[in-house]
């Protein structure tokens, strides 16, 4: 019997953890299935084990599992599952046995062509428009997020050299500051050169998932309205999607042109016309964009000053509750887009947040050593690593297994967590880095008490649970 061939894709904003964790699900459960799959990543320095077009020709079917663009046009023809990231990590197998029972609808792709059309083809193609609108939610947010992909190098490498630069003094950057040094204005400067594109290249990259190439140029020139108008974050996001679909209605306006225009289409008319119309669109919006983010920032300001213990409890819920998804990813680029109006506090909440859940889970197997196996042991103190370098989705494997009651507990450690971090009022100069850039945060003993105690008040809840489950008895070493 001839083995299936699946393909499948995988990608997350970040593309550090969950873009591996699903990689690795789907090749364990195809392997378990008897399946032959090749699984590309599209991880944070590229895209690893490249699909060929024989691959794709060969194949019974494809798995998307990505939270962003990975270029779905190559798998017209093809039968198509297309989910978020998580659904990769937690259920690979259903996935694989859409595909195999030929329960996943056939990807059609505009303007590409179909050889002959059976009556089971034109079954599979109104199903594919059925769930394409039903998709249309997961749509905007794997836009969303491949913007916040590509941004997110330039948040960490800029934030984390302007916060270096805080090393030699907060004011050493300043020329006319007896405390001035010119290697950390070097740093400074050059960090926020990084930093100041965090808007533009949000935007640029929105505008490419939606019309590829020709929407990059447009978002970008939209993102910088939005930064140099104090649209801020928000009118980043708006620029990008704008500029998107600005770029798709040239393409269905200018369809009828010859096709040998095409190369002055894409050089030529796209750019002018597409820049004049964002700025069309983007010069109206400033004012109550800008408005919006301002009022925005001051809200979440004065919470903090307020009610830490609201704020707290908001912030580690959202950290908390999908470890890197969409609710993690909102509280965590809000602290960014404060971080560059000079608020440091919110982010020192944030970070602690994030960091709590593999901490959780890395000393849960520590103190509960005997109800864990030896895989989950091994894990565990791995999660010690990811979580002082803030990278959160290593408790995704564990809370997986039980969400239900997991998810709650890492809730709350992270939830005890930033409260504790805004209660001290801990500032934190740098969007990301864990415990690495410890040299240059304020009340950094405290920040460290604050994480510790919420890690280990989570870990503690979910040992015992994981002991009541196992009825007293040791897991099998």
């Amino acid at each position: 019997m001839v083995r299936r061939k699946i393909v499948a894709a995988t990608g997350c904003p970040t593309g550090i953890a969950h873009t591996f964790m699903a990689a690795e699900s789907l090749k364990k459960a195809a392997e378990e299935m008897d399946i032959d799959i090749k699984v590309e990543t599209h991880g944070q320095v590229g895209i690893e084990n490249g699909l060929t077009e024989e691959e794709i020709r060969e194949a019974d079917g494809v798995i998307v599992a990505a939270d962003k663009d990975v270029n779905t046009e190559r798998f017209h023809g093809k039968r198509l599952v297309e989910v978020p990231v998580a659904r990769g990590i937690r259920d690979p197998k259903t996935l694989i046995k859409q595909i195999v029972n030929e329960e996943a609808s056939i990807h059609h792709v505009k303007g590409h062509t179909v050889k002959t059309e059976t009556d089971d083809s034109k079954k599979d193609k109104i199903e594919s428009v059925s769930k394409g609108k039903k998709n249309i939610i997961h749509s905007i947010y794997k836009n969303l997020m491949n913007g916040v992909s590509h941004m997110l190098p330039f948040v960490v490498g800029g934030g984390v050299l302007i916060a270096i630069s805080f090393l030699f003094g907060i004011h050493s950057a300043d020329p006319n500051h007896e405390t001035y040094n010119e290697f950390a204005a070097f740093l400074n400067k050059t960090g926020g050169l990084a930093f100041s594109l965090m808007v533009p290249i949000l935007a640029a990259f929105i505008a490419e998932s939606i019309a590829k190439r020709p929407g990059m140029v447009v978002g970008f020139i939209g993102g910088l309205l939005a930064n140099d108008g104090g649209a801020g974050f928000l009118g980043g996001i708006i620029a990008g999607f704008a500029a998107g679909y600005i770029i798709i209605l040239l393409q269905l306006l200018l369809k009828k042109l010859p096709q040998s225009l095409n190369g002055l289409k894409s050089i030529f008319l796209y750019p002018l016309l597409g820049i004049f119309l964002i700025g069309v669109v983007m010069t109206p919006l400033m004012v109550p964009v800008q408005e919006l983010n301002t009022s925005m920032m001051e809200f979440l300001s004065n919470i903090q000053s307020t009610n830490p213990l609201l704020l707290g409890i908001v912030v580690g819920a959202m950290s908390g509750f999908d470890m890197g998804g969409p609710f993690n990813k909102a509280a965590y680029l809000t602290g960014t887009a404060l971080l560059a109006e000079g608020n440091l506090y919110f982010m020192a909440g944030v970070s602690a947040a994030c960091i709590a859940p593999p901490l959780i889970i890395a000393f849960a197997t520590v103190f509960f050593r005997r109800y864990f196996t030896k895989e989950e042991q091994n894990a565990g103190l791995v999660n010690f690593v990811l979580g002082s370098t803030h990278i959160t989705e290593g408790a995704i494997p564990f809370a997986a297994k039980n969400p239900i009651v997991v998810i709650p507990i890492i809730m709350l450690g992270s939830s005890i967590a930033a409260v504790l971090t805004y209660m001290f009022g801990v500032q934190v100069p740098a969007p990301h880095g864990g415990f690495l850039v410890l040299p240059v945060v304020t009340g950094a003993i405290k920040w460290v008490f604050s994480i510790l105690v919420g890690s280990l008040v989570g870990a503690v809840i979910y040992g015992l649970y994981r002991k009541k489950i196992a009825n007293n008895l040791p897991v099998e070493e």
